[in-house]
């Protein structure tokens, strides 16, 4: 009876555990939604930008710290050794100093990092929109490799099912020995090509599945399909949004603003500074009491002369900031050439769908008739062999024109600075 109670367990416990290793192993369902989703959950290009932001922010922590004032505290112990008395003795300090003024300088250096804080957000948002852009056309691609596998599939199972036409006509011996082999090569031909759109396939799902950051082993299953629809925005609104709204635009600006504070930097050593400082000393004693000595006192300098120091570095500030308004520029036409460069890829592609669906629906009828004249005998196999080819290659181009409509759009999002919500 125990025995078969522990055979019971263990029989329970192996249903169990094959139970789970079958739920682990389903393929893991994805919209594009979902992928876009989880590239922005785990790809670590996300969590390195938002690092980054962290850092600028702690750096305004830092340079506010300079309108405040220092304290510091100081203790040292000296020990004295002669043929007479040996002597030690305890000295601390307490000291505190306090900028009052700087020439500007201080406030400079805030704002400068201020505007920092702003440039890595737009950084974090920048990173975002790439993570979309990526992630979509990962996405894309398994579904362009994925029909294109369906067309290589029946490009197979048409020749074969021809082959055993042109085999029953030899053995009829109404066809030649030659057409028998002509039709094996191309079967063989074709199951070539099938074999390179397989691992095309499984090419983009190791793409897709590194964007996102999961595992290489993961089984996907895409529930989407490559289909059209259509974009009613014009060029000139394009244009228009990507001004407003790419960060790198923005970023653009922010670097002109903050190289206008480096030469506000610069300037305030033109101007004096002003210091409070207050101080304590005391002698063998943990603390200090009635009888320490202390002092207040309040100081000013003014660099009358640095032999051109300053004003160099007021020249180098300038420059930079003629150079970040100069690459302000250039980002705005980068911008405008990625916008319209996408914009009018996106055209075209939509105009190759308008042909190659005419052309597919053409190719079919004229593989079939090709197919059935030849089974009368009105034809012959290689006007077979050229229907079937000018078949898959129709196919093949409505699929690249629906991969590249598709692509061409979620890069025209990103082009225009656009956010999730557009895709």
């Amino acid at each position: 009876m125990f025995k078969l109670k522990n055979k019971a367990a263990y029989i329970t416990a192996g249903l169990i555990f094959l139970q789970h290793t079958l739920s682990f192993a389903a393929p893991v369902e994805l919209s594009l939604q979902d992928s876009i989703t989880y590239a922005l959950k785990n790809n670590p290009s996300i969590h390195i930008a938002g690092e980054d932001k962290k850092r600028s922010e702690f750096s305004v922590d830092e340079t506010k710290a300079g309108k405040k004032p220092t304290v510091s505290l100081g203790s040292s112990y000296d020990y004295q050794g002669s043929s007479d008395k040996d002597k030690d003795s305890f000295n601390n300090s307490l000291r505190m100093n306090w900028q009052l003024y700087s020439g500007g300088k201080t406030e400079a250096r805030i704002e400068q990092a201020q505007i920092g804080v702003r440039s890595a957000d737009l950084q974090v948002e920048k990173t975002r929109q790439q993570l979309i852009l990526d992630a979509t056309t990962n996405y894309y691609s398994v579904l362009e490799a994925k029909n294109m596998q369906a067309v290589n599939e029946e490009s197979v199972a048409n020749l074969k099912a021809h082959l055993d036409i042109v085999q029953a006509k030899y053995q009829e011996g109404v066809a030649a020995k030659a057409e028998v082999l002509r039709s094996e090569v191309e079967v063989a031909n074709a199951e070539q090509n099938l074999i390179k759109a397989q691992n095309q396939y499984e090419l983009a799902v190791a793409d897709l599945l590194t964007t996102m950051n999961m595992d290489a082993g993961t089984e996907v299953q895409l529930q989407g399909e490559l289909n059209y629809q259509a974009d009613t925005r014009s060029l000139q609104e394009a244009m228009a949004f990507a001004r407003q709204n790419r960060p790198e635009a923005v970023q653009a600006q922010l670097s002109i603003d903050s190289a206008e504070k480096d030469i506000k930097i610069a300037e305030s050593n033109k101007r004096p500074s002003v210091s409070l400082s207050a101080s304590t000393g005391w002698d063998d004693r943990l603390l200090p009491d009635n009888d320490a000595n202390w002092s207040v006192g309040a100081s000013a300098s003014w660099n009358i002369f640095d032999a051109g120091v300053t004003k160099s570095q007021i020249n180098q500030a300038e420059s930079s900031f003629n150079k970040a308004r100069l690459e302000a520029e250039q980002t705005a036409n980068t911008i405008e050439q990625e916008v319209r460069q996408s914009y009018l890829n996106m055209k075209e592609a939509e105009k190759r769908l308008q042909t190659t669906e005419v052309t597919v629906n053409k190719a079919n009828e004229d593989l079939y008739i090709a197919q059935e004249t030849y089974k009368a005998g009105a034809a012959t196999n290689l006007d077979v062999f050229d229907a079937q080819l000018a078949l898959t290659q129709a196919k093949t181009n409505h699929v690249q024109a629906l991969y590249d409509y598709n692509v061409n759009k979620a890069k025209l999002d990103k082009a225009m600075g656009a956010g999730a919500g557009t895709l």
